[in-house]
């Protein structure tokens, strides 16, 4: 076929260079529309399987063919995270340098298992992982060039996963493998439900996995107290306490766990304490919310999400050990055909062996570029920015008489409800669960919720690279709006 498009090689310099100038285009485009499309997909279930053909192609098609399938048939259907009105969940953040970063390691597409599969990936992990766990200020047992060191997994579930299975091995090796049955862990019932699937799949019995009740009183941490009561029956029971996984920013309310308290309580019974501050961990390079990880020395792991609010591209999840040979030993495997010069010398980190999978992307491109294209103190001015965006979205909550503020603003998620006058708990749930359905299905923006206290609560997070005040100011209006008419019935 003589047009070129028709007849794409696999990997042609040229004709990377044309292609990717119309796809970096497009995203281009897609970036300065954002904002006319519905923030949360309005599509419904099956609705692509009614638009696109039963079978592959036979012969190739244009990238303008499938360029205009995508704006067409497949944007509908997206829920658009990177929108200045996505407000639920947790961020998810995208940025031009991690953007370019993304580009450029699936440009160079090396499969960095090993340190020999290619020097650099691993060791720009080690440094760019130095450099934000000292922007962090973490023990220097976190660091590389200790007995620990940092590297990047794809989630927080991922993390927790192979901590909790370093943590597993170490007591099962003291104590004998028939002791997984006793085994015991335990969080917060604020605590990400990675930590029960982590659970399901290192074979810890659903009974031995302790989720302490929190209370409004103490703005829904954990409280040492209770876990120190459940501890101590599990100690009297015959159980082996194995695990503590504590939280910096809850999902729910951004509750923060006392380190320091929970620490000293773990270190007394020989327990693995982990620390996830997938969400808040980003802030915690601001001096003034630094304090939020006092006690992290105590620690044995911990965990934050650079695709969260740290303008890295999904998915790039940062996790330090203060004691690699842990991790190693519980997930190393060294078949004859990886065996080479380098790591039988031991004078690399083979990242294989920190890790559930073999096969990892060189994900340490992005957060160096992020790092090196903003500079620290303009990722600090990006995290205060939407942290005073969510106070100026509580000061406005505050002051209409017909919500209330439900938990502590620690960061930037203001959790808030609507509340209808001399009504029922069970009404007043009812009235916030249309609410949410009311604003979600307007397109206009995309909140998520909760349940605190049996009070079912609307979450608004502020993280979006192109939030503005006038996105948050346009939101509320949203919010007084469809209350009026709730109010109202």
């Amino acid at each position: 076929m003589e047009n070129g498009l028709l007849n794409l090689k696999a990997m042609d310099s040229e004709q990377l260079r044309e292609h990717g100038h119309k796809m970096v285009d497009f995203i281009a485009d897609y970036y300065k529309n954002i904002e006319n499309f519905p923030v949360l997909s309005q599509v419904e279930p099956g609705y692509l399987r009614k638009l696109l053909p039963d079978s592959a192609p036979v012969q190739p098609e244009s990238l303008e063919s499938v360029l205009e399938d995508v704006q067409t048939k497949i944007l509908p259907g997206v829920t658009h995270w990177q929108s200045p009105d996505y407000f639920a969940y947790f961020p998810s953040n995208s940025s031009v340098a991690g953007f370019l970063g993304e580009m450029l390691s699936g440009g160079i597409n090396m499969v960095g298992f090993s340190w020999i599969t290619s020097p650099a990936a691993t060791e720009l992990e080690m440094i760019v992982l130095d450099w934000l766990a000292n922007l962090l200020k973490l023990p220097s047992d976190f660091l590389s060039k200790g007995p620990g060191g940092g590297a990047i997994q794809g989630t927080a579930s991922e993390a927790l996963l192979v901590v909790l299975l370093a943590a597993r091995d170490k007591v099962l090796r003291e104590v004998g493998k028939d002791a997984l049955g006793r085994l015991v862990v335990y969080g917060s019932d604020q605590t990400h439900s990675s930590l029960l699937k982590a659970c399901q799949i290192a074979g810890i019995h659903p009974e031995n996995c302790r989720l302490l009740r929190t209370d409004t009183c103490n703005e829904y941490a954990l409280s040492p107290e209770s876990l120190t009561d459940a501890i101590s029956h599990d100690v009297a029971s015959g159980l082996i306490p194995l695990f503590l996984c504590a939280t910096i920013g809850t999902t729910s309310s951004t509750a923060v766990d006392p380190l320091l308290a929970l620490g000293k309580i773990t270190k007394r019974y020989g327990i693995w304490f982990h620390v996830d501050a997938a969400y808040a961990g980003s802030a915690c390079i601001c001096p003034e919310y630094r304090h939020h990880l006092n006690g992290i020395e105590e620690a044995d792991s911990f965990n934050m999400n650079c695709h969260k609010w740290f303008l890295t591209n999904f998915d790039c999840s940062a996790l330090w050990i203060k004691d690699r040979s842990a991790l190693i030993q519980a997930l190393s495997t060294t078949p004859e055909f990886l065996k080479n010069k380098a790591s039988q010398e031991g004078t690399v980190v083979d990242y294989k062996d920190w890790q559930i999978p073999l096969g990892r992307r060189f994900r340490s491109l992005k957060l160096w570029m992020v790092l090196r294209l903003y500079g620290v103190e303009n990722l600090q001015s990006y995290i205060r920015n939407h942290i005073n965006l969510a106070k100026k979205f509580e000061d406005l909550v505050a002051q209409d008489p017909r919500f209330e503020i439900v938990a502590t603003r620690t960061f930037s998620l203001v959790c808030f409800r609507l509340l209808p006058a001399n009504k029922n708990e069970e009404y007043v749930n009812k009235v916030n669960r249309e609410l949410l359905d009311v604003v979600n299905s307007s397109g206009k923006i995309f909140i998520s919720h909760t349940v605190l206290s049996g009070k079912y609560v609307l979450r608004f997070v502020v993280g979006a690279p192109l939030t503005e005040e006038r996105h948050v100011i346009a939101a509320w209006k949203l919010f007084q709006e469809a209350a009026s008419t709730f109010i109202e019935n």
